[in-house]
């Protein structure tokens, strides 16, 4: 246990980790201690940004849980700063992928056949982020015409790598609360538990395709938003296959405007799909960023990456 801590900690020590630019000032004590001094003339926007860079490569060579925890942070701009969050922001989606052998491995175990039976091509991967990546493939139809599918694969060992970093997690929560009774208050092995249970339901795609069809069947009909259908034949726990989305990211701001979509009509699409998610069906996606959401040549909201969901209790 204690060495599954001592590469995080020396990895945040040699690539000077321990206090962020913002406390350098506040707490200089703790600067001269554990930090490096900012460069001279260097302000505080690009110390952060340098500081973001740096702990997204760290987060990157710890592996799958601890970019889980980068994710978190890059939603939090308003704790964080946005320097910090935009050097994070690129955790979400633009990570290495695993080779396309490994993948068509996962694929074959999970379906319990091989890839040239399920699908009639399967390319490159085209995404690749913590858990999984996902590859554009092509499925023929028994009339002949062809469809274009999405398939999300997950990573080769990610659920035995999750579960040795989450239980040093936990030993972390509880040195913590030894050495400084006070952190009792913010409940560290809570929030641990809370990210297992998280991780849990992504390690396992069956449950996101669920959730993605539980989410299809509440907007049937729907005129603004809509979910990609899931190709049940072809989805596994380790395997999932779903409609490919032909379509504009919202994280994509130049090609939306030259499409002519209003942006701030999108924003408030956006928020009234999630408050009708939420408050009307007491369901909803839970991980929203622009990565996930695109825009159809319909003009319709289409919302993929169905792994974190949430429900309010009626």
């Amino acid at each position: 246990m204690i060495a599954r801590l001592a590469r995080p900690l020396w990895l945040a020590w040699r690539h000077d980790l321990f206090v962020p630019p913002m406390l350098r000032e506040t707490a200089p004590w703790l600067a001269r201690r554990l930090a490096s001094r900012p460069r001279r003339g260097e302000n505080l926007s690009a110390a952060m940004e340098a500081y973001g860079q740096r702990l997204r490569g760290v987060l990157t060579t710890l592996g799958p849980t601890y970019i889980k925890l980068g994710q978190f942070i890059a939603t939090r701009p308003d704790v964080v700063g946005p320097e910090l969050a935009a050097a994070l922001s690129s955790l979400q989606d633009r990570l290495p992928p695993f080779p396309q052998a490994a993948a068509e491995g996962m694929i074959a175990q999970g379906l319990a056949r091989p890839v040239s039976q399920a699908f009639a091509s399967l390319g490159p991967p085209i995404a690749a982020a913590s858990i999984a990546q996902v590859h554009q493939a092509r499925i023929d139809g028994p009339d002949g015409n062809a469809r274009t599918v999405a398939v999300k694969v997950l990573r080769p060992g990610v659920a035995v790598a999750f579960q040795r970093d989450l239980e040093a997690f936990a030993a972390a929560a509880r040195w913590a609360v030894w050495l400084k009774p006070s952190l009792t208050r913010l409940k560290p092995l809570a929030v641990v538990d809370t990210l297992a249970r998280s991780v849990a339901m992504e390690l396992d795609l069956r449950m996101e395709a669920a959730a993605a069809n539980e989410m299809a069947e509440a907007f049937a009909g729907d005129v603004e938003f809509r979910v990609p259908p899931v190709d049940w034949d072809r989805t596994a726990q380790t395997v999932m296959t779903a409609e490919w989305v032909e379509g504009i990211s919202l994280k994509d701001r130049a090609r939306l405007i030259e499409a002519g979509h209003d942006l701030k009509l999108l924003a408030a699409r956006v928020i009234q799909t999630f408050l009708r998610q939420a408050l009307n069906r007491g369901f909803f996606h839970a991980d929203m960023h622009p990565g996930n959401l695109f825009v159809d040549a319909k003009g319709m909201l289409v919302a993929v990456d169905y792994g974190i969901t949430g429900r309010l209790d009626a």
